[in-house]
């Protein structure tokens, strides 16, 4: 067993690091917020999933700043960042990358890869839902364990690798929905808004004079590294977790509560893995050294909703699922 002072000293040390990384990371949001305006809260979001090692989904008609939110995020984290527009006849080889064949000035002939733009620290999927559903499945492996096999060889991707896709929620003609087990590979789907009156004249003013101003380096990728285990390492108290469980497990179809007459299937214990991850990597952006009750219940929505689905007869009623969602966390507020 662990000495008290072996302990002690642990703990130390993460509270040293957390306050250097919790400082670095807010210079690392401030840096994006003078380049995005009125995105605060898809900002932050976007951020927490990176921290905690994830992908998100942002959804949100043209025009939100969705592709520059991602290059401003690649040039602030220092993340080389690459971008695939997503069209009907993408071939996953166009995210992959192939195998020619090549010949030497011997005439000796043999295969060589050539890397496709998935080998990118921050890869954003433009659009994610144009292509078929040959092409989505070609990032599935991707995502999920950070390689890709082409021609039964085994291709690392670089560290980290985040997927960053966006969707637009209007045009839905020409689309293939996003499958189930896809739409559970993302960490989280934020919703990105309309800027407020006061954001949308500053937008007039700072983008449409001479100088524009531009996104600055604020970290690097081994910073961001170290970050993503510091999240990993901050304790979580038991009514955390507590409520993570209770609200994950309530967002289940069960004939007990009477759930199963609103929701068809609900999240998988990926969503509760996701939610323990997110809260923390929330603490530690916030400059907490733990996760409170309250970070559950701020990112429920955009980690349950997409890992949901209502009953016919709910949808009929008009009910929807961040009205569901909302019923939930008064279970545990």
């Amino acid at each position: 067993m662990a000495s008290a002072d072996g302990v002690e000293k642990l703990e130390d040390a993460i509270v040293r690091s957390a306050e250097q990384v919790a400082g670095q990371i807010r210079t690392a949001k401030e840096a994006i917020s003078t380049v995005i305006f009125g995105q605060d809260r898809v900002i932050e979001n976007t951020l927490v999933t990176i921290l905690s090692g994830g992908h998100a989904l942002l959804i949100g008609v043209p025009g939100l700043a969705k592709t520059k939110l991602v290059e401003t995020l690649g040039i602030t984290l220092g993340l080389d960042a690459k971008r695939i527009q997503f069209t009907p006849d993408l071939m996953p080889s166009d995210i992959l990358g192939a195998e020619v064949l090549d010949e030497s000035q011997s005439g000796k002939r043999s295969f060589r890869f050539i890397s496709g733009p998935v080998f990118a620290q921050l890869l954003m999927a433009d659009e994610i839902n144009r292509a078929s559903p040959r092409t989505q499945s070609a990032l599935l492996q991707a995502m999920q364990e950070q390689h890709i096999t082409v021609a039964g060889a085994r291709h690392d991707l670089p560290k980290p690798f985040h997927v960053l896709a966006t969707q637009n929620p209007l045009e839905q003609e020409g689309t293939y929905p996003l499958p189930e087990a896809q739409l559970d590979r993302f960490l989280m789907e934020i919703d990105v808004d309309y800027p407020d009156r006061d954001a949308e004249r500053r937008i007039l003013f700072e983008t449409t004079g001479a100088e524009e101003t531009l996104a600055k380096a604020a970290m690097d990728a081994e910073i961001l590294i170290a970050a993503q285990r510091l999240v990993r390492r901050l304790p979580v108290g038991d009514s955390v977790v507590e409520a993570i469980l209770s609200l994950v497990r309530a967002a289940r179809p069960n004939p007990e509560d009477g759930n199963d007459k609103l929701i068809a299937w609900g999240p998988g214990p990926r969503a509760s893995q996701s939610l323990m991850l997110a809260v923390r990597a929330r603490a530690l952006l916030d400059g907490r050294l733990a996760p409170s009750i309250d970070d559950v219940l701020d990112l429920a929505e955009p980690i349950l909703k997409h890992r949901m689905a209502l009953t016919f007869s709910a949808r009929a009623e008009g009910r929807t699922i961040p009205d569901v969602i909302r019923q939930l966390k008064t279970r545990i507020g």
